[in-house]
């Protein structure tokens, strides 16, 4: 039987995303044996390896870092707490005593062998078998990168959610939901604090350990099922689990939530940057590149959300800055949402082009900042269309993408016809356009293909 790694499992051990190492699959340079990868198979595609590089595997968590908003974690330690470290440890114990037992039977045989075949009157190969015994064997690369795999296995646990096939990893102290969170899943959850039941999910495979009590009570059913609260428990070992996801908007309940301002901030002389918490308790789900009804001072506005879902407590929104003197910090905003279908084609597997002004950015960060948390490595180009002769204002956050994100482009340019000058066939393309009346009018005239395009057209 060949030694076998999930998909995501070996991109962190290698130092990649899992999209780029399903990019490989799909142009042929990787095989798969029953949806995972060989040991020998991912060495041969990054020969290149460092198995001692200690840095390898906080890689992708880099990545991520350098190019979204990150909230602040409760606690500064990657590592898991020390009772789920202990348990893991011992779970690996286990694992060690069944191997050292089957290598101690496997030796006994080995020596059984060479003493009947000393009895035989061909001593050649006693001889040899012999000579084989005591020789000890180098450890091989493929040996090395499953140590690692072992090491990586104490520090995060690997979860995978059906029916979806979704994977991510729990790493620190992170529930489960948190964690599935930060990966950019739309898993169900509501209160985040063990109260509504809403993010259960059975546990079909694996150990998990409660880390907080809750008041949700489980029916008798449930409890026989091996369901459990996401948000009160976290991984001790791999998981499989059967958990409900969010695919479309139609799947989000619309929410109202009292939010705090927590930042103010001017962009540029006209917008400004407005950050709102919500409760711990009341986070909001959303999809990246929905809007939500925001409610101050008797005013109401709609406002993209410019903000990653994988962070649903701090919600960031650009917005135009006569709405400066509406907001003081600590302030309280009704929150209503969130709304609108500009959201992204989560199967498709087609490169996908942003084209954006300075009025439609914000959904299109969101949907940026959901693509990396994703981890996913399909091409990506945006496109941000501009008259001005100065950097936009957000010029820096888009080449921090670029030099973080392999396969990430990014152009300024003055006209939507850079677009088809680039590509000019769209058709194996996703294209989502957000911004002004003007953008919107060009790009209908230019674009031939089905595009997607912002429904609210940002605030004047």
């Amino acid at each position: 039987m060949p030694q076998l790694l999930t998909l995501s499992r070996a991109a962190r051990l290698v130092g990649v995303t899992r999209g780029a190492i399903q990019k490989k699959i799909q142009n042929g340079e990787l095989s798969t044996f029953e949806g995972q990868l060989k040991v020998t198979e991912l060495l041969r595609a990054y020969p290149e390896t460092q198995i001692d590089d200690t840095h390898m595997l906080e890689r992708v968590k880099q990545i991520k870092t350098a190019a979204t908003f990150t909230r602040p974690r409760d606690h500064e330690s990657a590592l898991p707490s020390t009772d789920v470290l202990i348990a893991r440890l011992i779970k690996l114990g286990k694992e060690l005593i069944e191997v050292k037992s089957a290598f101690k039977r496997q030796n006994e045989l080995l020596k059984t062998t060479s003493n009947k075949l000393a009895e035989l009157e061909d001593d050649s190969l006693h001889q040899w078998l012999k000579a084989e015994i005591q020789q000890h064997p180098k450890l091989d690369p493929a040996a090395q990168l499953l140590a690692n795999d072992t090491v990586l296995g104490i520090i995060a646990a690997q979860v995978k959610i059906i029916p979806s096939g979704h994977e991510f990893f729990v790493e620190g102290k992170d529930s489960i939901l948190q964690a599935a969170l930060r990966a950019g899943l739309a898993i169900n959850y509501g209160c985040e604090s063990g109260n509504c039941g809403a993010c259960k999910a059975r546990i079909v495979s694996g150990e998990v350990q409660a880390i907080r009590n809750y008041d949700y009570v489980f029916t008798d059913l449930e409890k026989q099922m091996n369901y459990q609260l996401l948000c009160s428990c976290t991984a001790i070992t791999d998981l499989t689990i059967e958990a409900a996801e969010a695919h479309n908007p139609e799947d989000i309940p619309l929410q109202q939530i009292d939010t705090k301002v927590k930042k103010l901030a001017q962009l540029n002389d006209e917008l400004l940057l407005l950050r709102l918490q919500t409760p711990r308790t009341n986070t909001l789900r959303f999809l990246a590149g929905q809007y939500a009804t925001l409610q101050f001072d008797n005013t109401e506005i709609q406002a993209f959300i410019a903000s990653c879902p994988c962070d649903g407590r701090n919600l960031e929104f650009h917005l135009n800055s006569k709405y400066n003197k509406f907001f003081d910090l600590n302030q309280t905003v009704k929150l209503e949402g969130p709304h609108g279908d500009f959201v992204l084609q989560e199967n498709s597997k087609r490169p996908t082009l942003f084209i954006t002004d300075d009025q439609g950015f914000p959904p299109i960060k969101s949907l940026i900042e959901h693509v990396i948390a994703s981890d996913n490595e399909i091409i990506n180009h945006l496109y941000w269309i501009s008259q001005e002769k100065i950097e936009h204002y957000q010029h820096n956050l888009c080449r921090s993408w670029v030099d973080a994100l392999d396969d990430f482009k990014y152009t300024a340019t003055e006209t939507i016809n850079q677009v088809v000058t680039d590509y000019p066939d769209l058709s194996n393309f996703e294209v989502y356009i957000a911004g002004s009346e003007n953008l919107i009018s060009a790009a209908a005239k230019v674009l031939t293909n089905k595009y997607h395009i912002a429904k609210l057209r940002g605030n004047k």
